[in-house]
């Protein structure tokens, strides 16, 4: 007993020896060939015959670990839930992580087929392809997965199954009941997702629920996310004349949408970057200890602002982690007429902008929907859902067409919650390391389903390098962050809760 004890305490710890050092090696190749195996199936959430080969993938990897398996039909493509057998004295972790993918444009990706993992090492500043097999003799920490998914989420899956090996190879007895959930449309925004959760309630219900998704702290050091803010969207388009004319003969005469559409958008942000919208801010206070842990987070405005390339940040909190805390106003795409190559001489029919607002718990999407109509309205817009009628234009001198997004709502967990607090220590204890503690972070993923519905807490807990270009061309995942993943895995579904 006090041998398999030690052995234990040894995995947990870090893997101290070379002989536990060479094991966990064993479980990262075995990761990179079935994270290999896994991205070759595309999955594009708008592709239903893709996400279906996903789940065949998935079925027959989680049960080949002991697990049973589900396809959860919703509303648009099905969830997979899979659940070890079930022990009534036991706790029960729900895991969240998703299957899908953001869309591939394989022209902006430096290897032929984003779905086919590319091994590539770096070179000065310069990413160098390796072949696979150099791999047996030199399992390299730091070379890089490159392909779609790599890192945002399948990595993470394939680092929880190889951690059940483990852990089974080791005779460990779970402390906990382990339940999975996997989203197969988070990248489209989850839209079926409360519903579901709803109607599978009693398959989902667990003491508290650990999201797997997203980066670590730019720091590398282990991490525990209390929140994510939310999302909603609008789109806005304004109108000139009814058709492209030409600016030679109607310049000076024809209203010009562009100047509408910028005129309008200008008047929502002060040249500070504080949103001018009356009340979007209301109801967020940051007390003391509050911004004492923001300040805690390592991290500098130099080395962000280098990283984005920027003089000075906007004032909208007085440092990163304070600016988080409020909801943001954000032109994520602006278009009207033809730039570059085909630009026209032309006074454009029309003007787009995207809007994102990012929501924190204080904030609800919806009503700050509201509030921004209010502004466009006040800025003296006849506002419609649709696109206006030659009779509609000639009735109202400034005309606006606003398209609604859906909402997803922030999250936020108590910093004391008992659970965090155990994912903390264990994430200390495996790594050797002060655990990075984030109150809420920038990104969204649709937690607020499970946390409303079972009544949870909920963490995020990354496994990914923070450079993973996720979402992007040539996302990838650092090798040494499997075994990382592997090794927080191992250290919570190990240790027993005090």
């Amino acid at each position: 007993m006090k041998r398999y004890l030690a052995l234990i305490c040894l995995v947990i710890s870090g893997y101290s020896t070379a002989q536990d050092d060479d094991v966990l090696k064993t479980y990262v190749s075995h990761s990179i060939n079935e994270l290999r195996e896994f991205v070759a199936i595309p999955n594009d959430a708008t592709e239903h015959a893709d996400i279906n080969r996903n789940l065949t993938w998935l079925t027959n990897k989680f049960n080949a670990r002991g697990f049973n398996s589900s396809i959860l039909p919703t509303q648009g493509e099905s969830l997979f839930f899979a659940a070890l057998p079930m022990e009534d004295n036991k706790p029960t972790i729900l895991f969240y992580m998703h299957l899908d993918g953001q869309p591939v444009d394989p022209t902006k990706w430096d290897q032929p087929n984003p779905y086919s993992v590319v091994l590539k090492s770096k070179d000065g500043n310069q990413w160098k392809k390796q072949p696979f097999d150099s791999l047996a003799n030199n399992l390299n920490y730091d070379w890089r997965l490159f392909g779609r998914s790599t890192s945002d989420d399948k990595g993470p899956i394939v680092m929880l199954l190889n951690a059940i090996d483990l852990l089974k190879r080791n005779n460990v007895t779970f402390p906990f009941n382990v339940k999975v959930i996997l989203d197969s449309e988070e990248e489209k925004g989850s839209r079926p997702l409360p519903k579901a959760v709803k109607e599978y309630r009693d398959l989902l219900k667990a003491d508290f629920l650990v999201i797997n998704d997203g980066p670590v702290h730019v720091s590398g050091k282990p991490t525990v996310v209390y929140g994510c803010r939310g999302i909603t969207t609008l789109t806005l388009t304004t109108y000139g004349p009814m058709k492209p004319q030409h600016s030679g003969h109607y310049g000076n005469y024809a209203p010009n949408p562009g100047f509408q559409l910028a005129q309008l958008l200008a008047s929502m942000k002060d040249a500070e970057g504080k949103v001018l919208v009356n009340g979007y801010y209301d109801g967020i206070s940051l007390d003391a200890p509050t911004t004492e842990i923001l300040k805690n987070v390592p991290e500098d405005a130099a080395t962000i602002n280098g990283y984005l390339a920027i003089k000075t940040p906007e004032k909208v909190g007085g440092f990163y982690q304070e600016s988080l805390q409020y909801p943001s106003l954000n032109i994520r795409g602006l278009g009207s007429g033809w730039i570059g190559e085909k630009v026209r001489t032309i006074i454009p029919e029309s003007a787009t902008a995207e809007i994102d607002m990012r929501l924190v718990p204080e904030s609800n999407g919806n009503r700050l929907k509201d509030l921004v109509k209010t502004h466009i309205q006040n800025q003296g817009f006849f506002i419609m859902d649709s696109i206006p009628t030659k009779e509609e234009r000639m009735a109202h001198e400034k005309i606006i067409t606003i398209t609604e997004g859906s909402v997803t709502n922030a999250f936020r967990t108590d910093l004391n919650n008992a659970y965090g607090n155990f994912l903390v220590n264990v994430l200390k204890d495996s790594f050797g390391d002060d655990v990075v503690q984030i109150r809420i972070m920038g990104g969204t993923v649709p937690i607020a389903p499970f946390i409303n519905e079972l009544q949870i807490p909920a963490f995020i807990v990354p496994m990914v390098n923070p450079d993973n270009d996720q979402h992007s061309p040539n996302e990838n995942l650092r090798i040494g962050q499997l075994a990382y993943g592997i090794k927080a895995f191992y250290g919570i579904l190990s240790t027993k809760m005090n």
